[in-house]
Formats: C-alpha cells, sequence, structure tokens
C-alpha cells in the first residue's frame, strides 16, 4: 500500500503525518510505503490513498484516488479512526 501525505510545504506536517501512519500500520500489521509532499505535486501522483489536513485535501477531492481529511493533525484518535478503515479495506 502506498499513501500520499500533504501538506503546503511537503516536508513538516505531512512528514509527521506519514511517520504517524506508518506507525498505525505497524502496530496492525500493516506495513505501509508512502511519500510526504506538497500540494501542487500531490495532483500528478498516484498512490492508493491520500491523506491531507482539511484544508488541502479540499483541493484533492475531484481525483480518482480517495482522499482522508484530517482536522487535527495531531489527534492520533482522529488518524486512527480516519485512515485505519481504508488501509484494512485495500489490504483486503
Amino acid at each position: 500500500m502506498f499513501i500520499l501525505t500533504v501538506c503546503g510545504m511537503g516536508f513538516g506536517t505531512s512528514l509527521m503525518l506519514l511517520m504517524e501512519i506508518q506507525d498505525l500500520g505497524n502496530k496492525n500489521g500493516f506495513t505501509i510505503d508512502g511519500e510526504a509532499t506538497d500540494l501542487s505535486s500531490a495532483k500528478g501522483k498516484n498512490a492508493d490513498l491520500i491523506v491531507a489536513s482539511s484544508e488541502i485535501a479540499q483541493e484533492l477531492e475531484n481525483n480518482d484516488i480517495p482522499v482522508v481529511s484530517i482536522i487535527n493533525l495531531l489527534d492520533k484518535n482522529e488518524i486512527e479512526e480516519k485512515v485505519l478503515p481504508y488501509i484494512m479495506q485495500i489490504h483486503t
């Protein structure tokens, strides 16, 4: 599974989010590959899932790739509740 995490600059929030999602995957027995990137670069990339802040996610929703919108990027429970179902769905 390949997850693209997106933020404004592509190296701060998105990298933190990717690391959190990879930890979540490891805890549940899934290997998560991914890339942290910025909004403009994300539009041309392929992935199984895109995860971004709610503001950025709105700009990615006209894509064929499912987009998960995270309101509070520091809330591990929100990330788990929104991202884990997609991980489990893609791996089944």
